[in-house]
């Protein structure tokens, strides 16, 4: 299992940017490698990617040092081991509103002692071929990246609680399903979206966890490492889109 450098980044108070990726297009991962991210998000919960998609992503990631990191589609065991095993080096779990539904995801990614991952030769353990799974286990424990999204009024008004959570790196900002569960569907910038996401923020920071989220133009990206945000991504989908428009407005002047 390869060093998480994005993790080691962030233990070492740096700060990480990363794209959100739901297509199975592995050459379009492969060619963001050349382009100075720290992390892909491929994302299982928002797309069609399914684990096999994923196992591909990842070598594509690994190719330039890429962490891949996946979003999984529910916080369910079951459904965690298949992307886990496929290679990525964290796992982004959507929907946590409770300390228990934290502490699930966490036992889910980690193996024993810490965890309930299942174990066996899988592509993250290369196959097991090159050294005692008792060796990898350890190694994942302490390389794998646990973020936990918190997007409802409930995961807000258990903050406190969920930020005690062991294992758990980074608390991340879901900002859509945020504003729908505030009543505000697509509205982030409405003042009670902002008032809970900078909730959040201050909480997150309080207890020593990584604040993560969502942004989409560079300049909330600078707004929000500013305030403390070391873990900060993009969809995939907005910088395209922002570049093509850029393009053809000024190209047609």
């Amino acid at each position: 299992m390869n060093t998480n450098t994005t993790k080691r980044k962030l233990n070492n108070g740096e700060t990480v940017y990363g794209a959100f990726f739901r297509t199975p297009d592995t050459s379009l991962v492969e060619l963001q490698g050349y382009l100075g991210w720290d992390f892909l998000v491929l994302d299982g919960e928002h797309g069609t990617l399914q684990p096999r998609d994923v196992e591909d992503q990842c070598r594509a990631c690994e190719l330039h040092g890429v962490t891949p990191i996946a979003r999984a589609t529910t916080n369910e065991q079951s459904i965690i081991l298949r992307f886990m095993d496929t290679g990525v080096q964290g796992a982004l779990i959507p929907f946590i509103n409770t300390a228990a539904d934290a502490e699930r995801a966490v036992q889910s990614i980690k193996y024993q002692p810490r965890g309930q991952r299942g174990l066996a030769g899988i592509r993250a353990a290369d196959f097991g071929r090159t050294g005692p799974l008792g060796d990898y286990v350890k190694k994942a424990n302490a390389e794998t990246l646990v973020i936990a999204q918190i997007e409802t009024t409930e995961g807000l008004a258990n903050l406190d609680e969920i930020v005690k959570v062991d294992d758990v790196d980074v608390i991340f900002i879901g900002p859509n399903d945020l504003a729908n569960s505030l009543g505000h569907p697509g509205n982030i910038p409405h003042p009670d979206v902002q008032s809970a996401m900078e909730k959040i923020a201050k909480t997150t920071l309080a207890a020593d966890k990584v604040l993560g989220l969502m942004i989409y133009n560079s300049e909330d990206a600078r707004h929000w490492r500013d305030k403390g945000a070391r873990f900060i991504t993009v969809p995939f989908e907005a910088i395209m889109t922002a570049a093509m428009t850029k393009f053809l407005e000024e190209s047609k002047q």
